[in-house]
């Protein structure tokens, strides 16, 4: 993993996690749900998926160099010789594979030392992971990043999906410096980047379940 070239589910997993305690900002689903659609959204940087209508078609099914990104275009569907007649739903497969998409990364970060993995037993019962920074950790370089393409109204489309991701998932109130112009701007690109916005719709969908009892 280069730390000048940070994929954005890496991204979006620094800046959400607190380096002292180890846990998220936001609710761990809602990052799941950014995880999942911060990797969709980077494969589609790299030319490698296309959306249209809320689905997603792998375009280039060549494994891409990056052995995370490689598993998770495995789990799509290869190119159908109909643009777009195949495909998946981003928001179902978002809900599907969040917390297998966050587990890859977690991992990953946990084995190159930009992250710790400290177990925890609620209760003196149950195990559960906290995740602060490691020795090698890059997240201060990361919240500069971010805190540089905030200043600059996030510029390029990198730095908007980012602030969609941080939006969606309710990680903007923390990590938003400008407070709130800045964190309406956020909320524009939820709207106008469509794996956002499917992040987004599965949080909604959570909140309305558990207000609903459901």
């Amino acid at each position: 993993m280069s730390q000048a070239e940070p994929t954005l589910p890496e991204e979006l997993l620094l800046l959400a996690l607190d380096p002292q305690r180890g846990k998220p900002y936001c609710r761990n689903r809602f990052l799941q749900y950014g995880m999942a659609g911060a990797a969709l959204a980077e494969l589609e940087l790299q030319g490698r998926v296309a959306a249209s209508r809320g689905r997603v078609q792998v375009t280039k099914p060549l494994t891409p160099p990056d052995p995370l990104l490689a598993q998770v275009l495995a789990t799509l569907r290869a190119p159908d010789k109909r643009r777009f007649a195949g495909g998946v739903g981003a928001r179902s497969w978002i809900r599907r594979t969040g917390r297998q998409v966050e587990g890859l990364y977690l991992d990953h970060l946990v084995k190159y030392g930009v992250l710790r993995r400290e177990t925890h037993r609620f209760m003196g019962l149950f195990p559960y992971h906290r995740y602060p920074a490691g020795p090698d950790s890059w997240a201060p370089h990361a919240r500069s990043r971010f805190a540089a393409a905030e200043a600059a109204g996030f510029p390029d489309r990198r730095s908007r999906l980012l602030a969609g991701f941080a939006a969606a998932t309710g990680l903007a109130r923390t990590i938003a410096h400008g407070g709130r112009p800045s964190r309406a701007a956020m909320r524009v690109f939820v709207r106008e980047e469509w794996a956002p916005q499917a992040v987004h719709r599965n949080v909604v969908q959570d909140k309305s379940n558990q207000a609903g009892g459901g």
